[in-house]
């Protein structure tokens, strides 16, 4: 499990963001499946549930596989529909009705309360569910895409501006004009290729 906490880099700013991220490597693409394993690493990664809880999470597989079988699909179809949300929201374009249909549903099934739990020598907010069902994991990234939806136009929601990558961003930058999810990853990336096609024009000129 640590090797697969290790892919997510959470660059987004905000816990949606980061869902819609998953899996979180630049140039993966929006088509891509959700696995159980990512799905259970995200949610370890982000604290949503501890290590203890997240192995349990991974044998479900075995010992209830209906059911992990349902949180999976769910997730996907949550994960797909923040994808087109978020890209709606970044290009200032209007978000289609059933993309957020799907952050409703996990709304309505998760009522709950947070709650302050001590860790080691803090304190931190945990989302405490009403009902027992595997659906409140997802709860907390519903009510995170539901605050960035509400932002509408004046949003700081971005898409990285490499071409090849897909990830989503929140600018908290001073200028609001942040353009890249990563600066050591497109970012730089960016500038190397530059810096080369300039060199290169150069010794063409020469």
């Amino acid at each position: 499990m640590s090797e697969l906490l290790s892919k997510f880099s959470l660059l987004g700013g905000r816990l949606a963001l980061d869902f819609a991220n998953v899996p979180s490597l630049p140039a993966s693409g929006s088509s891509s499946s959700l696995s159980w394993e990512e799905l259970i690493g995200f949610l370890q990664a982000t604290q949503i549930v501890s290590r203890e809880r997240g192995e349990e999470l991974l044998a479900l597989t075995e010992s209830d596989p209906q059911s992990a079988f349902g949180l999976l699909n769910r997730a996907e179809r949550l994960r797909n529909s923040l994808r087109v949300s978020f890209d709606s929201l970044a290009k200032k374009l209007r978000i289609p009705r059933e993309s957020v249909e799907p952050v409703n549903e996990i709304l309505r099934v998760t009522e709950g309360h947070d709650e302050l739990v001590e860790s080691s020598r803090s304190w931190r907010i945990e989302y405490i569910a009403r009902e027992n069902s595997l659906d409140w994991l997802l709860a907390a990234v519903a009510r995170s895409a539901a605050e960035l939806i509400t932002e509408g136009e004046a949003t700081r929601v971005r898409l990285c501006a490499n071409p090849a990558c897909s990830l989503f961003f929140y600018d908290n930058s001073r200028t609001h004009r942040r353009r890249w999810c990563s600066m050591s990853l497109c970012g730089n990336r960016h500038k190397v290729a530059a810096f080369a096609r300039r060199h290169a024009a150069r010794r063409r000129s020469a």
